[in-house]
């Protein structure tokens, strides 16, 4: 069983899964800020790299990138610090990334210091389906599971054609547009989730606009076996993270998030 299968081993209960963008606001304390995210109760830590046009994101980790980018973060970093978690955690870390991370270093390469550093899953941003299959290949053989994104407007020929392909989970786009935090959960969201789920043979972790505990027991109730948390995160890590007044603002939010899981015990 691979760690990410680990992950979701428990079907009465949603998985939590917790992103930053690794090097943001620096090297050393995005390295923290992930220990943290961790030490708290994150059940998956999904690693964005940072990159120059981040299209899919909206302004808060837009604004994460550039500031990583602007402390020199490099692939190769993102690397050193997946090999540096892994050190000390068993959690499973997938990394979000765009194809130009890909296509810049070479697909094989990429991968092989993926495996080595000791990421299990990576999610190719822009990569389209039809695109996909020497990636996927390339991820496969080198045991790392190939995430796809569904989004609602994801056809049902194609959404069938992307769970055939996928391993690990289906990160399931909730709104369309660009991340961000929101306020409530549409009933829209939840019938779509309610949709998509029956139909996939592996987890489907519901992301972007999830920010409050509240937000979960709903997703769960209509199928999703994961949240999926990102600008709430990177907009507390960004506020000047140390391990002081920031340090313990992320690390409550997180345990109110975990918190907000286990309390799905019993109510699906």
């Amino acid at each position: 069983m691979s760690r990410i299968d680990s992950a979701f081993s428990s079907p009465d209960r949603p998985a939590f899964i917790g992103y930053l963008v690794g090097g943001d606001p620096d090297y050393h304390r995005s390295l923290e800020a992930a220990r943290t995210m961790l030490d708290s109760g994150v059940d998956i830590l999904e690693i964005g790299m940072p990159f120059t046009d981040p299209l899919a994101d909206g302004p808060t980790i837009q604004k994460a990138h550039q500031r990583s980018l602007d402390q020199g973060m490099t692939r190769e970093k993102v690397f050193r610090m997946v090999s540096s978690l892994r050190r000390d955690y068993e959690a499973p870390i997938v990394l979000l990334v765009y194809a130009n991370h890909l296509f810049a270093r070479g697909i094989p390469e990429f991968y092989r210091s993926a495996a080595e550093a000791g990421v299990d899953g990576v999610l190719v941003v822009d990569l389209p389906l039809e695109e996909s299959e020497e990636v996927r290949r390339e991820a496969l053989r080198n045991g790392i599971d190939h995430i796809f994104l569904i989004a609602p407007t994801t056809r049902e020929e194609r959404l069938r054609a992307t769970i055939d392909r996928a391993t690990g989970f289906i990160y399931l786009i909730s709104v369309l547009g660009i991340t961000g935090a929101r306020t409530g959960i549409s009933q829209e969201v939840l019938d779509l989730v309610a949709r998509i789920t029956p139909q996939s043979r592996i987890p489907i972790a519901v992301g972007f606009g999830i920010s409050r505990p509240g937000h979960v027991a709903p997703l769960f109730r209509a199928g999703a076996r994961a949240i999926i948390v990102g600008s709430a995160i990177v907009d507390i890590i960004g506020r000047d993270f140390d391990q002081g007044k920031t340090g313990q603002e992320l690390a409550g939010f997180i345990r109110a998030m975990r918190t907000a899981c286990e309390e799905c015990v019993g109510t699906d």
